[in-house]
C-alpha cells in the first residue's frame, strides 16, 4: 500500500515555518516527511534557505514522522565524512526515522565552494565513493581513505544509531538510475514514470523502496493557484540541463522569464477541485512509488492541510 508525505520547502519557508508544517503534515494524516536541502533558493522570490541538519533535528523532536533528505548532495559543498556525521546524528536523534537522501546536485548550491563543476558522469563516480566512504565510517572503525575524489585520515564517529541510516539515490537518466539500482536502498524521483521505476528494478533495486514527490498548489479558486506556481516556481517549466548548471538565482530569473504560466504549472494539480489532486498523486502510485510526497506551494499552507485531510488523502488511500 503507498504512504503519501508532505515535502516541506526549505527554499520557500523559514526554519520555524517548517517545523510548523511538519507538525500539520503528522496531524493532517501524512505518514512521513521529505525536506529540500540547499544552500540557495532557486530564484530571489522563493526567499529561505536554511541548514537543513538544525531543521531536522528539531522536527525529529516534533513529530514521530520518518524524515528524508530530498535531496542531500555529499560532493563539493560538504564532505561525505560530514554528511556522514550529519546523517548519523539526526538518524540517533528521530530514533532511527531518518532516511538520507542523495544527487549528484546542482551548481546552484555547489559551486560557493569550488566553481569547477564537474560534468555528470565524473559526478556520478563521486556520488559512489562518497556512499562508500560514508557507509564505512557508520560502521563505527577509524576510516582512512585515499580514493579518486576524497581523502580522509584517521576519522571515526563517536555517535551512531542502532542500524545505519539507509540511502536513497535520486535518479533520472539511465546511467543514474543503474547506479541507483546497484548502491541505494531506495530510489528517489519527482517524475511519475514507471520506466525508471522499473529500470531501477531491474538494475538491482527490486524490493527496495521508491519515493516519488510532486508539488501541488491548492487555493480558493484554479486560476490564483496557477499565477502562485508561475510566480514562485517558473523553473518547474525549464528543460535540458539548466537546473544543474547555472550557478545563481538571478540566472534562473532571467531563464524563468521565458516559461509561461502553463508550462510552469504542467504536472502540478492546482485549485480547489480534490478529484484534480486525487488524479495528479495516483500518476505516481500507478507508476510504482511505494510513497508520495506532496508539496503546497506559496502561503495558504494550514488551508492545504485542512483540505487534503478532509478531501483528498480519504481518495488516495
Amino acid at each position: 500500500m503507498t504512504a503519501f508525505g508532505y515535502f516541506l520547502s526549505s527554499e520557500e519557508h523559514d526554519p520555524r515555518e517548517l517545523v510548523r508544517q511538519a507538525k500539520l503534515a503528522e496531524q493532517a494524516g501524512f505518514e512521513a516527511l521529505w525536506i529540500s536541502d540547499h544552500f540557495h533558493p532557486w530564484l530571489d522570490v522563493q526567499g529561505q534557505s536554511s541548514f537543513v541538519w538544525s531543521v531536522i533535528g528539531a522536527i525529529a523532536e516534533a513529530t514521530s514522522l520518518p524524515i528524508t533528505t530530498a535531496v542531500t548532495c555529499p560532493l563539493v559543498r560538504t564532505h561525505p565524512a560530514i554528511i556522514a556525521q550529519a546523517a548519523a546524528t539526526s538518524a540517533v536523534l528521530s530514533e532511527g526515522r531518518f532516511r538520507l537522501g542523495v544527487g549528484t546536485g546542482e551548481a546552484l548550491n555547489e559551486h560557493i565552494i569550488d566553481s569547477h563543476w564537474p560534468p555528470a558522469a565524473e559526478r556520478l563516480e563521486m556520488l559512489e565513493e562518497a556512499v562508500e566512504l560514508m557507509r564505512d565510517l557508520w560502521s563505527g572503525k577509524l576510516v582512512t581513505h585515499r580514493g579518486t575524489h576524497y581523502r580522509l585520515d584517521t576519522a571515526r564517529l563517536y555517535t551512531l544509531p542502532d542500524e545505519p541510516p539507509p540511502v536513497y539515490m535520486s535518479a533520472f537518466g539511465e546511467k543514474s538510475v543503474r547506479l541507483a539500482g546497484r548502491i541505494a536502498d531506495g530510489y528517489i524521483s519527482t517524475r511519475p514514470s514507471a520506466e525508471m521505476v522499473e529500470r531501477f528494478h531491474k538494475a538491482g533495486g527490486a524490493g527496495k523502496t521508491t519515493q516519488g514527490g510532486m508539488k501541488v498548489c491548492y487555493a480558493a479558486d484554479e486560476a490564483t493557484a496557477r499565477k502562485t506556481v508561475h510566480r514562485l516556481w517558473p523553473t518547474q517549466g525549464l528543460k535540458g540541463e539548466a537546473s544543474q548548471l547555472l550557478p545563481l538565482p538571478r540566472h534562473f530569473e532571467e531563464l524563468a522569464e521565458t516559461v509561461t504560466e502553463e508550462e510552469a504549472s504542467q504536472g502540478s494539480p492546482c485549485g480547489p477541485d480534490p478529484e484534480v489532486h486525487a488524479a495528479g498523486i495516483r500518476e505516481y502510485v500507478d507508476a510504482g512509488f511505494d510513497e508520495v510526497y506532496i508539496s503546497q506551494i506559496g502561503q495558504e499552507q494550514d488551508a492545504f492541510f485542512d483540505f487534503y485531510a478532509r478531501e483528498v488523502l480519504p481518495r488516495v488511500r
